[in-house]
Parts: structure tokens; C-alpha cells; sequence
């Protein structure tokens, strides 16, 4: 039997980079995908490769409405959510942190933040009304070891940790699992926001960084989240996993 036979997965961020890969490998292991982006455009495009059983949802995460229309359409299509994977994030661009305007920090306090608290609020009692589930929010190495320059988006990712154990202690009468992941940089298209200047050495000096010698590649986090979303993870709660390549030893 696949990993995830049967299994509905919501992932938000779905229309690239991490996001995409873990729809793709899910669907592979089973899951009925549901993918969802504020770039519709993006998440259907994906469709066509991934198969029948799956579906785009535009969805502005930051946005209760479009969490609650989310989880209503998951459920109206396939009946059950099982897993819910919080995986669109906005970052700033690297600068001093004096230097970031209001309405980037309101941004990422949205997106980073906010909107693992409107999924949590939509899918839990679906999930404890159906016997357990799983969530998995995408934190980020940063949030263990900062990097000078992002200090407004390191500290949401901090956030995600925290959340993420605190969630796990207490949905865990409920048999509801919560886990995050803490990838390194992907060499995708974001990766000059994490560079104060994008040339060729800076983005050579980002990757000495990181002892393994390479950036996270969308099917490391993949992998790391089926493992989490399936019963082999059955007894692994409150967790942030790095998939960083050595990066916050």
C-alpha cells in the first residue's frame, strides 16, 4: 500500500518550489492533493502532471475567507481532510532592519503567521471530528541559526516553531500530530530576497554556508514531509526538522 492511500492533503504555496514538490510526491504515495496559491494560474498548470485526484484552490492565505472556502471546497470534493501542510511564507528582502517598511512586516506576520492560525481553526475540529490528522508547517533553518539581514522573517519563522510545539502538546488528546520543517535555502526563485546583494559570489558564499556543500532542493522537503504526513512518523509530535544539510549544527 502507498505511503498515503486515500489520505486528502491541503498544501498552500502548492504552485512552486517546495509546495509543488510535496503535491507531486503525496499524490504519488496515494493522497488526494489539494493544492493551493494566490496564483491560481501557477497551481493549475501543476494539475495536469499530477492527475485526477486533485484540485486548485486560489487562496490568499492571509485571508480567513479564503482559508475557510479552502478547507470548505477540500471537503465538499473528497469528503475528509487528513493532513494540512502550512507552506506559503513571504519573506523581505535582505536589508537592515530598520529598514523594513510596515506593510512588509504586516506581510509576513500574515502569511508566516496568521495563516497557521486560520487553518488551525478551520481544520481541527474536522480532524478531531474524524479521529486524528496531521499538520505540517514549513519553518526554516533561519528561524535555529538567523542570517544577518532577515531579522523580521527569521523571528516569524521562530514563531512557527514555537506554535508548532505548542500546537503539538495540546492537539495531542485529540490524536492530531503537528510537526515542522526548517529547509536551508532552495536555489529558486526567492533566493536573491536572502542575499543583500545578488551576484554570482554572494549566492557561492550562502552555499559555504552549508556544510553539505548544496541548497535544499524541493524533493528533500518533499521526502521530509510525506515521512512526517505517513503512520511511519506515527510517534513524532512537536518536532522542527532541519532539512538544511548540516547548516544549524
Amino acid at each position: 500500500m502507498k505511503k498515503l492511500e486515500d489520505k486528502v492533503a491541503i498544501i498552500t504555496g502548492a504552485g512552486s518550489g517546495f509546495g509543488s514538490a510535496m503535491a507531486r510526491r503525496f499524490a504519488a504515495e496515494g493522497a488526494k492533493v489539494v493544492l493551493a496559491d494566490v496564483n491560481i494560474k501557477r497551481v493549475d498548470d501543476e494539475l495536469a502532471d499530477i492527475g485526477a485526484d486533485a484540485m486548485a484552490v486560489q487562496a490568499d492565505v492571509s485571508r480567513k475567507d479564503d482559508m475557510v472556502n479552502l478547507a470548505r471546497q477540500a471537503f465538499e470534493n473528497f469528503g475528509r481532510i487528513d493532513i494540512m501542510v502550512n507552506n506559503a511564507g513571504f519573506t523581505h528582502r535582505n536589508m537592515p532592519l530598520t529598514e523594513v517598511d510596515e506593510d512588509k512586516f504586516d506581510l509576513i506576520n500574515a502569511v508566516n503567521m496568521k495563516a497557521i492560525y486560520h487553518s488551525t481553526q478551520i481544520v481541527v475540529p474536522i480532524m478531531e471530528h474524524q479521529g486524528g490528522g496531521v499538520i505540517i508547517n514549513t519553518a526554516s533553518a533561519t528561524a535555529l541559526r538567523p542570517r544577518k539581514g532577515l531579522t523580521w522573517y527569521c523571528a516569524s519563522k521562530g514563531w512557527v516553531i514555537s506554535a508548532t510545539k505548542a500546537m503539538a502538546l495540546e492537539l495531542a488528546e485529540k490524536k492530531i500530530r503537528v510537526n515542522c520543517i526548517c529547509p536551508a535555502e532552495s536555489d529558486g526563485e526567492a533566493l536573491g530576497l536572502f542575499l543583500a546583494e545578488d551576484t554570482p559570489q554572494a549566492r557561492k558564499d550562502l552555499k559555504a554556508t552549508i556544510p553539505l556543500g548544496r541548497f535544499s532542493r524541493p524533493d528533500d522537503v518533499a521526502e521530509a514531509a510525506l515521512w512526517l504526513a505517513s503512520d511511519q512518523a506515527s510517534m513524532v509530535s512537536g518536532t522542527a526538522l532541519p532539512v538544511d544539510g548540516g547548516y544549524t549544527i
